[in-house]
């Protein structure tokens, strides 16, 4: 099961690890993957509304795990954003056809296990820098306008054939952003030797104790104030070796808020050393 630990969920808005498997000591893992929101104008709302043109969110992420020691795990990730504007939706063009090729959020964290029989207890702390930029002509925002502080309690046990995890969490954000609340849950099933299905659900809810002026990228729904989502989703790991695999991703929502209303679909490549 302990190669189970690196599995991302992939996510709309986001992707992370989060998993009880800890790497062994001086072992490792990276992952890079691609996952895009194509051509989207369809916004989740409270009620749901358009964007001023056309969206694409591509995000090329390079993720990693280390060992530190047998309990204790070392996590970064390095997101490129590839996001653009396109046609318009609306009558009147409010920000302009544009695209930017810029860093996101950068994360790093650590996870520890503090509980290892039969059942994992893992606890998890991320930090995401406030490493995105901004275009206030074309509304395009690659990250975040803040740190984000990710305290996570994660539990999770394997079976012969099966693994069953889940999390919950809060985000806490800077710069007059909410905080969100994070509950998420993951069950897999190794279908043949080499073949891993995983369905999930991955719920997040903003605590609405922020007033960030959003700007034009109120008109992208990129990175906005107050995201929550109810999330689905399905992966398939395919392991090549003991050393190499692929995994791809598809996640869609129930019901959401500033979100995205079309599928974020996800192929990733991994290794682990």
């Amino acid at each position: 099961m302990k190669k189970l630990s690196l599995l991302l969920v992939f996510v709309a808005v986001s992707v992370s690890a989060q998993s009880p498997w800890t790497k062994k000591k001086n072992e490792g893992y990276v992952q890079l993957s691609f996952t895009t929101i194509s051509n989207y104008d369809k916004v989740y709302g409270n009620p749901d509304y358009t964007t001023n043109r056309k969206v694409t969110d591509n995000t090329l992420q390079l993720y990693g795990e280390f060992g530190l020691t047998d309990k204790t795990t070392l996590i970064a990730s390095v997101p490129l954003k590839m996001i653009k504007t396109g046609d318009l939706v609306q009558p009147t063009a409010l920000i302009t056809e544009d695209s930017k090729t810029s860093l996101g959020n950068i994360q790093l964290g650590v996870k520890h296990n503090f509980y290892n029989k039969k059942w994992l207890l893992t606890g998890q702390l991320t930090v995401e820098a406030n490493t995105g930029t901004y275009d206030a002509t074309s509304g395009l925002r690659t990250g975040y306008d803040a740190w984000t502080f990710t305290p996570l309690f994660v539990a999770g046990r394997g079976f012969d054939k099966w693994y069953i995890q889940a999390s919950t969490g809060f985000d806490i954000r800077t710069n007059d952003y909410s905080s969100t609340y994070k509950l998420g849950g993951e069950v897999g099933y190794k279908a043949v030797d080499w073949l891993w299905v995983a369905g999930f659900l991955d719920g997040v809810a903003s605590l609405k104790n922020g007033n960030v002026n959003n700007g034009t990228s109120q008109l992208t729904a990129l990175y906005v104030n107050d995201q929550s989502y109810a999330a689905f989703g399905l992966k398939l790991i395919g392991e090549i070796s003991n050393d190499f695999g692929v995994n791809l991703g598809f996640a869609g929502a129930f019901a959401g808020r500033n979100v995205a209303k079309k599928p974020a679909l996800s192929f990733g490549l991994y290794h682990k050393f």
